[in-house]
């Protein structure tokens, strides 16, 4: 016989749980009770329902007013820019960088962003560290007038670090189809009109990190011409520009004709993409001062200017099309707003010259060129 022995089948098995996978569940609980209270205060008449159903449910009766009503939708997250929140340990701000990546790119269209769903991804759920976050999602939806009618937290360990998450975020707006905004309504002699940022918003932060890893300069370092530490610098929030182009369009009825906001790719890529063929953007850098995060980075890591165009806004964040008759109406309801230059025609002039851009972002459209 052989003396071979084999495994004891009878014994019990061996407990496992999901909190031993890495994952738990109740402090996913305890994260929804602590922001409950901030996506409540994002709620409108037309939430249907309260926080913690499968779905959100949002009321759009209003439709039934619009002649021919356009749904506009819009997702994204932040991009690096998370590693800087993660490595200072502060994330209340980072929400706000999620809204401005998402309903700003519904607005431009002339739609009204509605409401926002949300996503976090993370490797272990610390519940304050989530209703920060959420918090600042909320507070951003908020001044946008827009209502946070769900979002999931979903835990990965092994996948992400303990204090690794990612964020992103999905928007739905509305448009009456005869005033949707864009190229079709451009024209030559329109005028370009500019609304600043608050700073780096939540692009080129690959470039950024870059920079910094190679100079050896700390987040905690004092940086004169900011006035504050770099961290703090880096972590300024993305201005939210939903409410103040939601008033202008209603107070300016017509005035915009189309309305790029200036996101990865630079100033120039992104106006060309909301331009007719046959129609070039011509930009003045002289009419704007650049912000010192733009200079003190880009002089640091020794990035040529058409790379710091490439990837920077540079200080502008939105840029508006306008007709040449309501600039000044819309200069005046734009607090720090300023002429960036005008939409001429197109001759072929231009085209062999390196700062010219055309067709950019995939869209077959017009041309700008920043001098």
């Amino acid at each position: 016989m052989s003396s071979e022995s084999h495994p004891d089948t009878t014994a019990a098995p061996r407990s496992t749980t999901y909190a031993a996978a890495g994952v738990d569940v109740e402090a996913g609980d305890r994260a929804v009770e602590l922001m409950k209270s901030a996506v409540a205060a994002t709620h409108n008449a037309n939430v249907v329902g309260g926080v913690g159903g499968f779905a959100g449910l949002f009321d759009v009766s209003v439709l039934k007013d619009f002649r021919r009503p356009l749904l506009a939708s819009s997702t994204d997250g932040v991009g690096t820019k998370v590693a800087i929140a993660q490595a200072l340990d502060k994330h209340d701000t980072i929400g706000y960088d999620l809204v401005g990546m998402v309903v700003d790119d519904i607005i431009v269209c002339g739609a009204k962003p509605l409401f926002m769903t949300d996503y976090i991804a993370c490797g272990k759920v610390v519940a304050e560290r989530i209703a920060d976050i959420v918090r600042g999602i909320a507070e951003a939806c908020a001044s946008a007038d827009v209502a946070l009618v769900g979002g999931e937290t979903a835990e990965h360990p092994g996948l992400l670090g303990v204090d690794e998450y990612d964020v992103a975020g999905a928007a739905t707006g509305v448009v009456d189809a005869d005033d949707l905004l864009g190229p079709e309504k451009v024209r030559a002699g329109d005028v370009l009109v500019a609304l600043p940022s608050s700073g780096l918003h939540s692009n080129g932060y690959s470039l950024v990190r870059h920079i910094i890893a190679e100079a050896e300069w700390s987040l905690d370092r004092h940086v004169d011409e900011f006035g504050r530490s770099l961290g703090e610098e880096l972590l300024v929030p993305t201005h939210v520009y939903t409410a103040e182009l939601n008033a202008l369009f209603a107070r300016l009825p017509g005035a915009v004709r189309s309305v790029s906001h200036v996101t990865g790719g630079g100033l120039s890529a992104n106006v060309a993409r909301v331009l007719p063929m046959g129609l070039v953007a011509r930009m003045s850098r002289s009419s704007w001062e650049i912000p010192p995060v733009f200079t003190v980075l880009g002089d640091l890591g020794g990035v040529p200017r058409d790379d710091r165009e490439r990837t920077w806004n540079l200080g502008v964040g939105m840029v508006l099309v306008t007709a040449a008759e309501a600039a000044d109406a819309v200069l005046a309801a734009c607090p720090g707003s300023w002429v960036l230059g005008e939409v001429r025609a197109d001759d072929g002039s231009l085209s062999s010259e390196d700062d010219y851009v055309q067709g950019a972002k995939g869209v077959d459209g017009g041309a700008a060129i920043l001098r």
